[in-house]
C-alpha cells in the first residue's frame, strides 16, 4: 500500500469508531443537539475539552505558521494556551453558576435584552461560520493528499463527509466520542514526531523537548535562526496578536458551552486544568514539526521560495513526514488525526451555530410554541445552510488555516469577552452597554479590511487577525460608558450576581 492508500485506510478505520460510538449516544432532542452529554469526571472532561478545542488550526495550521514564520508563530501557541488560563481565571466558574445553556441566553438574561440576545446569537454564528472554513481548509488539503485530486474537489468531498456524518450519527460533541477523539489525535499526533525525532537522531522520548538540539543544527548549518524574535513583525504586532488569541478563547460560544457538561463549579474548574495539560500536549509538539520540516527542505537542498512556502505551510506535517521516509501507515495515522481534529471541530462548529439558529433565533423570535420536533427539524436544516456557505467560502480560502482562524478569535474577543467579562463582574453593565459594546466590537473587527485603504493607520492599530489589543479595552470602555450614562439594571439581577454567581466559594 502506498501513503495514500495507508491513510484511506486508517482514516475510515477511525471514522467507523466515531460512528459506531456517536450512534450509541445519539441526540434526538433539540436541547441536546450540540451540547449533550453525560458527565465523565475531571480528567474527562478535560480530554473533552482539549478534544473540543483540537482542530486544523492546531494540528495543521499551527506547525505552518511556525514553519513560515518561525519565533513569532510562537504568538499562537502562546495566545491559544494562555486563553484557557484566563478562561479558568476569570469566567470558567462564574459561568458554570450562572447556568445559561448558550452564549446567546447568558446575553439575553444578564443584560436583560431580547436585542442583546439576537446581536448575540447572530455574532455566534459567524464566529461559527469563519472558524469553519478554516477547518474546511485543513479537511479538503487531506482529502486532496489522500486521494491525489485538486483542492476544490477535496473540500467538497470533505464537506459531504461532514455532512453525513452529523446524519447519520447525529450530536458529535458527546464527552465520550470527545475522549475517544482527543486519544486518537494525541496517538495520531505524538507517535509519528517521535518516529521522526528518532530517525533524525534527536531525543526522541520527549520529542518536544528533542527538536532543541534541531534548532541548533538548523542555524550551525544553513545559518536559518528559528528563534530570532520580531524578525518580520514587531513587537507590538506580536503582542496584539497574543492577546486577541487569548481572550478570544474566552469568547467562544462552542468552548464556553463544555462548562454545562459537568455538574458542579469545582468539576468545571478542574475540567479547564486538565484540558489545558491535553492541549500543551499537542501544543508543544506543533513546533517540532516545523523545525523538522525546515531542516529536511535545508539538508535535501529545496529552496524556501515564500510562495511556495505558504502554499505548502498548512500541510508541512504531512510533507516532513514524507520527506523523512516514515511508513507509510504512520503517515496515514498522522493524516488520520490531522482530519478527525479538523472534521469533529466543524461538526461541533455548525452545531453550535444551527442550535443558535434553532434556539435563539427561531424559537426565541419567530415561533415560540414550536415543538420539539419543530425545533430539531431547523437546527438540522440550519447544520445545512451553514455548511454550504462555508463551503463556498472555502473554495477561495483567504489565507491560512492560522490566520483564518485568528479573526474568528478577534471577533470574539472583541465582543463575546466584554459582554461575560463585564457581565460577570460589573453588576452595573446593562442592556444599552451591552449592545454599545457589540456594535463596536464588530466595527473594531472589520475596520481593517474597510477602513484601512484609507486610513492607515486603523489597519496598524486593528490589523485583521489581531485586533482585540486595542477594540476590547475599547469596547470595555464603551460598555461602562454607556452604562453609567443610562439606567441600572434591575436589582434582581444585581442580586443575583451577588448571591448566586458570587457569594459563596466552591
Amino acid at each position: 500500500m502506498n501513503d495514500s492508500s495507508w491513510s484511506i485506510f486508517v482514516v475510515l478505520l477511525v471514522l467507523l469508531s466515531f460512528i459506531l460510538v456517536g450512534l450509541r449516544q445519539k441526540s434526538r432532542e433539540s436541547h441536546e443537539y450540540g451540547f449533550g452529554g453525560r458527565y465523565t469526571g475531571r480528567i474527562g472532561g478535560g480530554a473533552a475539552i482539549a478534544s473540543n478545542w483540537m482542530s486544523a488550526a492546531s494540528l495543521m495550521g499551527l506547525a505552518g505558521i511556525i514553519y513560515l514564520r518561525g519565533y513569532q508563530g510562537l504568538a499562537y501557541v502562546i495566545g491559544w494556551t494562555g486563553g484557557y488560563v484566563l478562561l479558568l481565571v476569570l469566567l470558567a466558574s462564574q459561568i458554570r453558576r450562572f447556568g445559561k445553556f448558550t452564549t446567546p441566553e447568558f446575553v439575553g438574561e444578564r443584560y436583560g435584552s431580547p436585542a442583546a440576545r439576537l446581536m448575540a446569537a447572530v455574532i455566534a454564528i459567524a464566529i461559527s461560520v469563519i472558524y469553519c472554513v478554516a477547518q474546511f481548509k485543513g479537511i479538503g488539503l487531506i482529502f486532496a493528499f489522500m486521494f491525489d485530486i485538486g483542492y476544490e474537489q477535496g473540500v467538497t468531498y470533505g464537506a459531504l463527509a461532514v455532512v453525513s456524518y452529523l446524519v447519520i450519527s447525529g450530536a458529535l460533541g458527546v464527552p465520550r466520542n470527545q475522549q475517544l477523539q482527543y486519544l486518537v489525535i494525541c496517538v495520531a499526533f505524538i507517535v509519528p514526531l517521535m518516529w521522526l525525532a528518532k530517525k533524525l537522531g534527536y531525543f526522541w522520548l520527549l520529542p518536544q523537548f528533542g527538536y532543541g538540539r534541531a534548532l541548533t543544527d538548523l542555524a550551525r548549518e544553513f545559518r536559518i535562526d528559528f528563534t530570532l524574535p520580531f524578525a518580520g513583525d514587531s513587537l507590538f504586532e506580536w503582542c496584539a496578536l497574543c492577546f486577541t488569541l487569548m481572550v478570544g478563547t474566552g469568547g467562544l460560544p462552542h468552548v464556553l458551552s463544555r462548562f454545562y457538561t459537568v455538574p458542579n463549579v469545582r468539576d468545571a474548574r478542574w475540567s479547564v486544568v486538565w484540558g489545558l495539560f491535553f492541549i500543551a500536549l499537542i501544543y508543544w509538539s506543533a513546533p517540532a514539526f516545523a523545525v523538522f520540516g525546515r531542516l529536511l527542505e535545508a539538508r535535501h537542498g529545496i529552496a524556501f521560495a515564500p510562495d511556495t512556502a505558504r502554499a505548502a505551510a498548512d500541510v508541512i506535517a504531512l510533507k516532513t513526514a514524507l520527506m523523512a521516509g516514515l511508513p507509510g501507515w504512520l503517515v496515514g495515522v498522522l493524516a488520520a488525526g490531522a482530519l478527525s481534529a479538523a472534521f469533529f471541530t466543524v461538526a461541533g462548529l455548525l452545531m453550535t451555530g444551527a442550535a443558535s439558529i434553532s434556539h435563539d433565533l427561531y424559537y426565541s423570535f419567530v415561533n415560540p410554541k414550536a415543538s420539539e420536533t419543530a425545533r430539531m427539524q431547523v437546527a438540522k436544516g440550519g447544520t445545512l445552510v451553514l455548511a454550504a456557505l462555508v463551503l463556498l467560502v472555502a473554495l477561495n480560502p483567504p489565507g491560512l488555516i492560522a490566520e483564518i482562524t485568528a479573526v474568528a478569535f478577534a471577533l470574539a474577543g472583541n465582543t463575546i469577552f466584554p459582554l461575560f467579562l463585564l457581565g460577570i463582574w460589573w453588576d452595573r453593565a446593562n442592556r444599552y452597554g451591552a449592545i454599545a459594546g457589540m456594535v463596536t466590537g464588530v466595527l473594531c473587527t472589520v475596520a481593517a479590511p474597510l477602513l484601512g485603504g484609507i486610513l492607515p493607520g486603523v489597519a496598524s492599530y486593528f490589523p485583521v487577525t489581531a485586533s482585540a489589543l486595542c477594540g476590547a479595552p475599547l469596547v470595555i470602555c464603551v460598555m461602562i460608558a454607556v452604562s453609567l450614562a443610562t439606567p441600572a439594571p434591575p436589582e434582581e439581577m444585581r442580586r443575583f450576581l451577588e448571591q448566586e454567581v458570587h457569594g459563596h466559594l466552591d
